[in-house]
């Protein structure tokens, strides 16, 4: 089947809402040990909260028309519907460089959402309208409202290959790149494996550090960062080796249980979020309804396994296309400047304090001036060098 391009938009069947009230109106709740607080996973209280309101408050319908104001559109590739939002620089700003954004784990493309305006009309933002760009955003296979793959799930590497071919179906030859979490493998590999097309490639981390080499070979701060990310893992790693090995069984309770996908999803959004409190009820709602509308916890969680999967070598190597990379001061797992030149080939390092591991999010202006800093030396008098 060849390569095709239709409108999108979000629609949710009412009886599909009706069902989600219906079994978050029927949760059966755990016990809590006194004051275990988030000590032990998520908050019980604190997510009775977020379900009542979910039940009996929270209006999808407006959060749904509200993001279809964005130009959203189902490419089909080989017959994967993948679903994007496809927004242009609005007319006037300017010529436009093509910039695709790579989402994460547990959220989609509405990591960017608030981003996108910034980005396609900057002169209407307080920015320089020759620094606009034509903005793809496309839900991974598995992850919102994209297709799930029938076979065997897609690794980063296969998620760059299938990016390079979405670029190519709406008609980009060359591009720019930001990710982070999973997003920022999948743009590490669009600069590695399409290195003839990428312009320079943006990251808000440097994923999970992998050294064959000998660690006296390493820097003190890297040594740290090493050991850093060890005890992460041990306190914090419980939910990733899950997904790596058995990803299925627990997809089974969270596919059935609105409340226990909003325990798993919203524990996590709120520890990695910058602040006390990074996002509203409807903020977190709006991404985990997606999840639950979609049923696609489980398949988003396999990725984790199919990217455990990937040979070692892979992990080694080096990107020598321009890259950048903006640590957010609330991320976690923030790597030293030593490894980011170790494992690329770095032009820009920017360090906000504000921000976690959702900056696109919580702190969009800050991102699109860091991806205009990056990528302004990519266009010549305001016109795309690609």
């Amino acid at each position: 089947m060849r390569d095709h391009v239709e409108h999108d938009p979000l629609r949710t069947d009412p009886a599909a809402l009706e069902d989600l009230r219906r079994r978050l109106r029927a949760t059966r709740w755990p016990d809590a040990p006194e004051d275990a607080g988030w000590s032990a996973g998520v908050d019980v209280g604190w997510l009775r909260d977020l379900v009542a309101y979910w039940a009996d408050g929270f209006d999808w319908p407006a959060r749904e028309a509200a993001r279809n104001r964005l130009p959203r559109f189902r490419v089909h590739l080989d017959g994967l519907g993948v679903h994007v939002v496809h927004a242009r620089a609005v007319p006037g700003a300017g010529p436009a460089l093509p910039l695709l954004l790579c989402h994460g784990w547990p959220d989609s493309g509405w990591r960017y959402e608030r981003l996108v305006p910034l980005l396609t009309d900057p002169g209407a933002h307080g920015a320089d309208p020759a620094d606009a760009f034509d903005v793809v955003v496309p839900d991974m296979p598995g992850f919102g409202f994209s297709d799930t793959p029938r076979g065997a799930p897609l690794d980063s590497v296969g998620v760059a290959g299938l990016w390079a071919r979405l670029m190519s179906a709406l008609g980009y030859e060359r591009f720019g790149v930001s990710g982070g979490d999973l997003g920022s493998h999948v743009a590490r590999y669009l600069a590695l494996d399409h290195a003839d097309r990428v312009v320079a490639v943006h990251r808000t981390d440097a994923g999970l550090p992998v050294w064959a080499g000998d660690p006296a070979d390493l820097s003190d701060a890297e040594r740290t960062w090493f050991a850093d990310v060890a005890a992460w893992g041990a306190a914090e790693g419980a939910y990733a080796a899950v997904h790596r090995t058995k990803p299925q069984t627990v997809g089974v309770g969270l596919t059935d249980s609105p409340a226990g996908l909003a325990a798993w999803v919203g524990e996590k959004m709120r520890a990695w979020g910058g602040g006390d409190e990074p996002f509203t009820p409807d903020d977190l709602l709006t991404n985990i309804t997606g999840y639950w509308l979609t049923g696609t916890i489980a398949s988003s969680m396999r990725m984790y396994r199919a990217n455990a999967a990937i040979p070692p070598a892979q992990l080694a190597r080096r990107v020598e296309v321009p890259s950048g990379f903006t640590l957010f001061g609330e991320d976690i797992l923030r790597p030293p400047r030593a490894w980011l030149e170790r494992t690329a080939h770095v032009v820009h390092v920017g360090e906000p304090p504000r921000g976690g591991h959702f900056a696109a999010f919580e702190q969009p202006e800050v991102y699109a001036a860091e991806l205009r800093d990056l990528l302004r030396p990519f266009r010549v008098n305001g016109v795309p060098n690609v």
